[in-house]
């Protein structure tokens, strides 16, 4: 039918003219879709899903709670340890014992991190070119919680960390992180912390983090760097970046849209406090 009506002289109605409009439409939507599909979605491997399935029936001999977790979830920890079924085991199995103890109720609520939301120092808006979430952090805001202490501030960077990872899907599972260190000073060297958050991503969440964008960086940064670097293994170092100020905005939208960049950064996003994401 297509092949006799490419043939006919007769000039198309409107109808016509419209459902090849859409066709067209709803090819190039298509299109799109792949083209997101093969940048964004990072499917298991037939190797991949070999190290699973042992991995998976190690850690089941000492918790069967793992047949409730996905594949990628235990990837993620595979990945972590080069592909070692060994490693990664014993890594999951740490997580999950960590996980039942930290966060017994499955969740951290608003109201078991008050002190460290009323510093107003971490906000979550709008995705990065690869559908990532992004969130922004501002190091200038942060003071030594003296009255919940440092463990009311783990739990506040477990509060955020699940927040941005429930926004991930499978096979497009990292986030990216602005961390905006406008006036950070003495005050806000709160270096037991920032190890202690440390801790938290690179041995409950990897895999997770896909870049962070350290912005605005003072030189007085560069010495609590120095102390915390040693701790940071190779593979996460080379997802931090620090961007030149002169060149902030055009740096920040090779990842990001200008309609999914914050407002403060040039772009139209506003940003939205992280209890409210």
């Amino acid at each position: 039918m297509e092949g006799k009506a490419e043939v006919v002289t007769m000039k198309p109605n409107g109808d016509e003219l419209l459902c090849k409009k859409r066709m067209k439409q709803e090819a190039a939507a298509a299109t799109g879709k792949e083209e997101i599909q093969m940048r964004c979605d990072d499917t298991i491997t037939e190797q991949e899903m070999n190290k699973i399935e042992l991995m998976r029936a190690l850690v089941e001999k000492q918790d069967p709670s793992i047949k409730e977790v996905d594949d990628y979830a235990l990837r993620r920890f595979l990945r972590a340890r080069d592909l070692d079924i060994q490693k990664s085991a014993a890594m999951f199995l740490k997580y999950l014992k960590w996980r039942q103890s930290f966060v017994p109720k499955g969740s951290i609520s608003v109201c078991e991190v008050p002190n460290e939301i009323a510093q107003n120092k971490m906000f979550m808006q709008g995705v990065d070119k690869k559908g990532c979430p992004i969130a922004v952090v501002f190091g200038g805001r942060h003071i030594q919680n003296k009255i919940g202490g440092l463990e009311e501030f783990k739990r506040f960077v477990v509060f955020g960390l699940d927040k941005l990872c429930a926004r991930t899907s499978p096979g497009r599972e990292k986030f990216t992180v602005i961390g905006d260190l406008q006036g950070f000073g003495y005050s806000n060297s709160d270096v037991r912390a920032y190890l202690a958050s440390l801790s938290i991503v690179q041995d409950c969440y990897p895999e997770r983090l896909g870049k962070v964008l350290l912005v605005n960086v003072p030189s007085l940064f560069c010495t609590l760097w120095k102390i915390i670097c040693p701790f940071i293994d190779n593979n996460t170092k080379k997802k931090i970046i620090f961007v030149d100020n002169k060149r902030l905005t055009a740096t920040l939208l090779q990842d990001i849209d200008e309609s999914q960049l914050p407002e403060t950064y040039g772009g139209k996003m506003q940003l939205v406090p992280i209890q409210d994401a």
